[in-house]
């Protein structure tokens, strides 16, 4: 099982980044999928999950900016940025896990448990 982030990397505030996670080695049909991401000094914070039945959750400081995707095979999660903050800086992490999507918890890191390295993402004034 693998999942490789790309699609990061340095925008002025504003701007606008898609990350994409090419997930292989499993077939993620009933999977949650998910972006965390972990700034230095913070803890990892869920942005945006998808449910297996296409439904999202989005962290609070992300609604309405950003969106997330899978691909029609479910072996692609895209997160599309826009109106991007500096405080939106940090390294991006896409992850798995079979799982329901519940709005509570589906934003919590213990509930999966494949993730891929990262792909760090710089917004500057």
């Amino acid at each position: 099982v693998q999942l490789v982030e790309s699609g990061g990397g340095s925008v002025q505030d504003g701007g606008s980044l898609r990350l994409s996670c090419a997930a292989s080695g499993n077939t993620y049909s009933g999977y949650c999928m998910i972006w965390f991401r972990q700034a230095p000094g913070k803890e990892r914070e869920g942005v945006a999950a998808i449910g297996n039945d296409g439904r999202v959750v989005y962290g609070d400081s992300v609604k309405g900016r950003f969106i997330i995707s899978q691909g029609h095979a479910k072996n692609g999660l895209y997160l599309q940025m826009n109106s991007l903050k500096r405080e939106d800086t940090a390294l991006y992490y896409c992850a798995a896990a079979r799982v329901a999507l519940t709005p509570i918890r589906s934003l919590e890191a213990d509930r999966y448990y494949y993730w891929g390295q990262g792909t760090q993402v710089t917004v500057s004034s």
